[in-house]
């Protein structure tokens, strides 16, 4: 008996959408940890800033600090998850030898990289959505500009993603990928005015707080909510395209000369 196998038509940007599709398939199977506890972790932050600091804190005119609080909530959230998302997923691949199975296919390393980029952004909106929406409950803040939110949201979630992607290919080890997030993610998250106006601040916590790219995603998304920010928002979302840029096509760079991962 003979077999006849009939070729497939070529389909532009089939083999991306497959490697999307897996990795999108990876966080939803534990969407248990992956989903619903990053959630319930920003509404207990909801919880118990929102009332113990409210009326204490200044913000912005007219503003008050539980709606000041949940943008801020919302995108360290969303930052956490995308870090989170690439690292694990390629630290995981590596230590457990999958990788290799990714790797024999003729697939591109842009191709690759832009998988895991594009999964942690996907999960990234899933997670700041499920957020926002449950900070309903309490009081919906206004949304003044929502494509500034959703280019933010986008433009944060992008370059969290090709640091976690960066930081998975360099470690060998997910003590390494703790240590980065412990000592390096989460204080520039927390110093970026997540949970405040760096305009409280003396004059040189302003001016180094400049320097934290954290400060402009979470600032720049602040403003399409309340039309009001502490920096001008063309510079923040400039900031943040340039970094994000940078970090997807040095993540790119990395995935194509198999930095790490080719023996």
């Amino acid at each position: 008996m003979k077999f006849k196998i009939e070729p497939q038509p070529y389909r532009p940007g089939a083999s991306f959408l497959t490697l999307l599709e897996k990795e999108i398939l990876r966080f939803k199977k534990i969407a248990l940890q992956t989903i619903f506890a990053p959630v319930l972790m920003g509404l207990l932050y909801l919880l118990v800033f929102g009332q113990v600091l409210a009326g204490k804190m200044p913000t912005f005119d007219g503003v008050n600090y539980l709606h000041f609080l949940v943008p801020g909530l919302v995108m360290m959230t969303m930052l956490q998850n995308a870090f989170g998302n690439s690292s694990s997923s390629m630290l995981s691949s590596k230590i457990m030898g999958s990788l290799i199975f990714i790797q024999l296919p003729p697939f591109a390393g842009w191709e690759l990289s832009l998988a895991m980029i594009g999964a942690s952004i996907v999960r990234a909106l899933i997670v700041g959505a499920g957020v926002l929406l449950a900070s309903f409950l309490w009081s919906p803040p206004p949304m003044d500009h929502l494509l500034w939110i959703l280019v933010f949201g986008f433009m944060g979630a992008a370059l969290m993603g090709s640091l976690g992607l960066i930081c998975g290919l360099w470690a060998d080890k997910f003590d390494q990928v703790g240590a980065f997030q412990s000592f390096v993610i989460l204080p520039l998250t927390f110093l970026s005015g997540v949970f405040y106006s760096i305009n409280q601040l003396p004059p040189i916590f302003q001016t180094l707080s400049r320097f934290n790219p954290f400060f402009y995603i979470i600032d720049g998304f602040r403003y399409g909510f309340f039309s009001q920010s502490d920096f001008n928002p063309w510079v923040s979302l400039s900031v943040v395209t340039i970094s994000g840029l940078a970090a997807a096509g040095f993540a790119t760079y990395l995935m194509q000369i198999g930095y790490k991962i080719r023996k």
